[in-house]
C-alpha cells in the first residue's frame, strides 16, 4: 500500500487541499440549508445528500493526510457515504414530484444497504488505498468491483430518468431538470476522465466525487429555491 507523504502533494484537482475545501463547502451548504428552508421530505434528502458527500471527502482527507482514524475505517466510511447517494437521489425526485407510487425505492435503499454492510464489515471488501496526486485508489475485493459499477451507475441513471418521468407536475419541472443535471454535471465529467485516460477508472469514486461539489451546488442553488419550503 502506497502513501504519499504531504511534502509530496502537489495542489492537483483531487489533492488532499482541495478535498478539505470541498468537505468545508458541502457542511457549510449543508447548514445554511438547515437554516435557510424548512426540514421537510425535500429538504431532510438535501442535507443527507450534502453531509454524504462532506463525509467521503473528509474521509480521503483523513485517508492521506492527518490519520484521525485508521485508513482502512476511514476508507469504509467513506464508501458507505458515497453508496448512499444513489437512493437519496432517486427518494429526492419521488419526494419532488409528490410521487406516491415510488416503486424504485425499496429496491434502491435495499441495494445499497447489502453493499453499506459488505463495506463495513467484510473483511476483504477494502484492503488498502494508494493517495496519487489526482485522486485516491481503493483497493476493492475484485470480484464486487463490476457489480458495485452496476449498481452505482445503474442507480445514478435510473435517478436522471426519472427526473423527466415525473415531471408531469409544472411546479415541479424546473426542480427535477436541475436534479438531472446535478447528476449529469459529475457523471458526465468523470466518464470523460475515464475515457481519457484508462488508469484513472480504479479511482471513479475520488473523481467522482471531487466533481460532485457541482451536484452540491446544483442543489442548494437550483433544486431548493424551485422545491424547497423556505422558513
Amino acid at each position: 500500500m502506497n502513501y504519499l507523504k504531504p511534502k509530496d502533494l502537489k495542489m492537483y484537482c483531487f489533492s488532499p487541499a482541495v478535498m478539505l475545501a470541498t468537505f468545508s463547502i458541502e457542511i457549510a451548504l449543508a447548514l445554511w440549508v438547515i437554516l435557510r428552508y424548512k426540514m421537510n421530505e425535500v429538504g431532510k434528502i438535501v442535507v443527507a445528500l450534502l453531509v454524504f458527500l462532506a463525509i467521503f471527502q473528509l474521509a480521503e482527507f483523513n485517508v492521506c493526510e492527518i490519520g484521525w482514524i485508521d485508513s482502512l475505517t476511514a476508507s469504509r466510511i467513506g464508501y458507505v457515504a458515497i453508496t448512499l447517494l444513489p437512493p437519496l437521489g432517486i427518494h429526492l425526485a419521488y419526494a419532488i414530484a409528490g410521487s406516491k407510487k415510488r416503486r424504485l425505492l425499496i429496491p434502491a435503499y435495499a441495494s445499497a444497504a447489502l453493499f453499506a454492510v459488505f463495506f463495513l464489515f467484510i473483511g476483504q471488501a477494502l484492503s488498502g488505498h494508494q493517495c496519487m496526486g489526482n485522486y485516491i485508489i481503493f483497493q476493492v475485493l475484485p470480484e464486487s468491483s463490476l457489480l458495485y459499477a452496476l449498481y452505482y451507475y445503474g442507480w445514478l441513471i435510473a435517478s436522471v430518468w426519472l427526473c423527466f418521468k415525473l415531471q408531469a407536475k409544472p411546479q415541479a419541472t424546473s426542480a427535477l431538470t436541475g436534479l438531472a443535471f446535478g447528476y449529469l454535471a459529475f457523471m458526465v465529467p468523470t466518464t470523460t476522465v475515464n475515457f481519457l485516460d484508462r488508469n484513472t477508472i480504479e479511482g471513479i469514486p475520488s473523481i467522482m466525487c471531487g466533481f460532485a461539489i457541482l451536484l452540491a451546488l446544483t442543489l442548494v442553488l437550483w433544486v431548493l429555491p424551485k422545491a424547497g419550503a423556505k422558513r
